[in-house]
């Protein structure tokens, strides 16, 4: 058998004269003459090494076992190629593909619900979450490891396309019953004297804490303790610990319950944006494109804010 030898003429051959049952009306279906429909199925016969027709009344062809065999691949052949082509027509218009979103450690917050509704938008299109903190975020960019990013603050590299897609607010966070809650304004001085609790280095969230604090103190020293996680500050914050600066987006369920509070300090909410960004070398896909298009289309609807301005301390 030489089954690499085999093409679609002789199968489509095999075919006809199966369905028609003879070799001239296959022919004339196949819009060619007899003898070369019969010198396709001579050729097919010898790569398959059986006969596949054998005469089965006056003037008719019938497919031998080894016929029908060949004619049942045949046709698992072209399901698959019909179901490819589908799919490449699906890949090429947008439809189908596989999308890698990265975000930031804060962006966890909203980005699950954001994911299913891309979903539901563009049920043909994977879309595969990566959520580290910013260092991650951009060691993944660089090695063209995400298609697309959400952060709180783009990078200087790699070189990136970026569009701001919504306010993020950040505030700084304290049990209800703190002793600088319900004031109107907070001195610098005052915010000084309590211990932050802070991320760990290479986070967005601690860059800013660091960034605001010097500028409200002038260089002066303050206590932090470093904890790995939004979810683990949220709750030393409430046993006491000690306050935080914060993405508003990560304590917004808190707030609105009022487990935690924010304070009055000068100069806060820090009102960032969050940023959609892509590699500027990115060869972009249709399926990209539809993810992009579609995030920056819902302009920050997504993003989680307080009920009527809750926890306000």
């Amino acid at each position: 058998m030489k089954p690499e030898a085999i093409t679609f003429k002789q199968l489509r051959a095999l075919r006809e004269v199966a369905e028609t049952g003879s070799i001239t009306a296959a022919a004339e279906g196949l819009g060619l003459t007899p003898p070369a429909v019969h010198t396709q199925l001579k050729l097919l016969e010898e790569n398959i090494g059986a006969r596949l027709l054998y005469r089965g009344g006056p003037g008719r062809q019938r497919l031998t076992p080894e016929g029908a065999a060949l004619l049942e691949a045949d046709g698992i052949i072209q399901a698959a190629l019909s179901g490819a082509a589908a799919k490449i027509d699906a890949l090429r218009a947008g439809r189908a593909g596989v999308v890698v979103l990265g975000v930031v450690s804060t962006g966890k917050y909203f980005a699950p619900k954001l994911v299913a509704d891309l979903r539901a938008a563009h049920p043909g299109i994977e879309v595969q979450l990566r959520v580290g903190n910013r260092d991650e975020t951009i060691s993944a960019l660089q090695r063209h490891a995400l298609d697309l990013a959400i952060m709180g603050r783009p990078p200087r590299r790699p070189a990136c396309v970026v569009e701001p897609i919504g306010v993020h607010p950040h505030v700084i966070i304290a049990p209800p019953g703190h002793r600088l809650a319900g004031r109107e304004a907070i001195a610098a001085q005052d915010l000084l004297e309590e211990v932050f609790i802070s991320r760990e280095e290479g986070s967005g969230t601690r860059i800013l804490m660091t960034r605001y604090l010097d500028r409200i103190g002038d260089g002066a020293p303050y206590r932090t303790i470093e904890l790995g996680t939004n979810e683990t500050i949220k709750q030393a914050v409430m046993a006491g610990l000690g306050i935080a600066l914060i993405s508003q987006h990560t304590v917004t369920e808190e707030l609105n319950s009022g487990r935690l509070v924010t304070l009055a300090a000068e100069g806060l909410p820090i009102r960032r944006q969050w940023y959609l960004l892509h590699r500027t070398d990115l060869q972009i896909t249709p399926a990209i494109r539809a993810v992009h298009d579609f995030i920056a289309s819902r302009k920050g609807r997504f993003l989680p804010a307080p009920v009527n301005g809750g926890g306000q301390g």
